[in-house]
């Protein structure tokens, strides 16, 4: 009987032990993680926002491929939100407040314990990449909820894990996302030409981007400095094309209304296309995969014997890269004049 005494003091020791422990804790708690993803922050912004995408990424979805994930109609924006039911429990997040690829504000609520507070922030890099932050804190904390983190090794140790396994997948879904691409052949059609400001040079595989950029910038300032207006998005002339060595000579041009009388000194000048027959292909995707829409359409001339007439190949860029952040997006429309 003694015995039982002893030992039933000493569990009450531990107990009471325990209890002011878990009492003692800090009544706050903050767990964060910062991935450096190569991805403009839009893209980044746009996963992120939407809750229909979190499945993808999520780690705890990985770790338990049974829970059941609920999606009301609204999954983007302020006032968004999802729940999931585990073994564990149910749980809800919402958003509350974003500021467009900058930064979102989140609420989460698990079972009965208080509801934390989700931020993301995305800081973006002067070498286009973005550092994602995830954050989750709390304060104000019950008894209860100090008690669980305790037994359950800290909130650090819970959730750190899955943050880092969640920004590991979710760089590798949006990289995964800028890479896809479609190579469409429209057929042929009618180009219905037009006067253009142009400036030649010559460009190989590995500058041809940077070239491209750099001539556009100056057909744009000489068009402002003499209040010429465009009238149409900017295209590349191909006059030359050498696919063994990599190497072009192009015409960079901007669409304008009417012919323009430009000084003979002038490297910018204004040419013209008249209206005619073109093989048009569209690509949908990276600039990156220009050779692939190239090496397609002219696979295709030669499967139904087309043949090209004087005019030379030009590709159009059909929106603006400034407005379509994520280069999926990106519309190229390649024109081969036809006989």
């Amino acid at each position: 009987m003694k015995a039982l005494k002893y030992i039933l003091f000493l569990l009450l020791i531990v107990i009471i032990g325990t209890a002011i422990y878990i009492a003692v804790q800090p009544n706050s708690f903050e767990v964060s993680r910062t991935r450096t993803i190569n991805a403009p922050a839009s893209v980044i912004y746009n996963n992120v926002i939407d809750y229909k995408n979190w499945e993808t990424w999520s780690s705890w979805i990985e770790a338990d491929p049974d829970m059941k994930i609920t999606l009301p109609e609204q999954t983007r924006g302020i006032n968004s939100s999802y729940s999931w039911e585990d073994k564990d429990g149910i749980g809800t997040m919402k958003t509350i407040a974003a500021i467009p690829n900058e930064s979102i504000q989140q609420q989460i609520q698990f079972a009965d314990f208080p509801p934390s507070d989700i931020s993301w922030n995305f800081k973006k890099n002067e070498n286009g990449s973005t550092d994602a932050t995830w954050t989750i804190s709390g304060k104000d904390l019950p008894f209860g909820f100090k008690a669980f983190a305790t037994f359950m090794g800290g909130m650090e140790k819970q959730i750190a894990p899955h943050y880092e396994r969640s920004l590991e997948k979710l760089d590798s879904v949006v990289q995964q996302s800028m890479k896809v691409y479609t190579i469409k052949i429209d057929g042929e059609t009618e180009y219905g030409g037009g006067f253009y400001m142009y400036k030649t040079t010559s460009a190989t595989s590995a500058n041809i981007s940077q070239i491209i950029g750099k001539q556009f910038g100056e057909i744009m300032s000489y068009m402002a400095q003499n209040n010429i207006v465009s009238n149409g998005m900017p295209f590349t002339i191909y006059n030359e094309m050498n696919t063994e060595n990599g190497t072009v000579i192009m015409s960079n041009a901007i669409p304008v209304r009417d012919r323009v009388v430009v000084d003979r000194a002038s490297e910018i000048i204004c040419g013209y296309i008249p209206k005619t027959k073109v093989l048009k292909t569209t690509l949908k995707g990276n600039y990156t995969y220009l050779p692939k829409a190239w090496e397609t359409t002219m696979a295709h001339l030669g499967k139904y014997n087309l043949k090209q007439s004087n005019l030379k190949p030009f590709e159009i860029y059909t929106n603006d890269p400034g407005d379509f952040p994520n280069p999926a997006n990106w519309i190229t429309e390649i024109y081969i004049p036809i006989k």
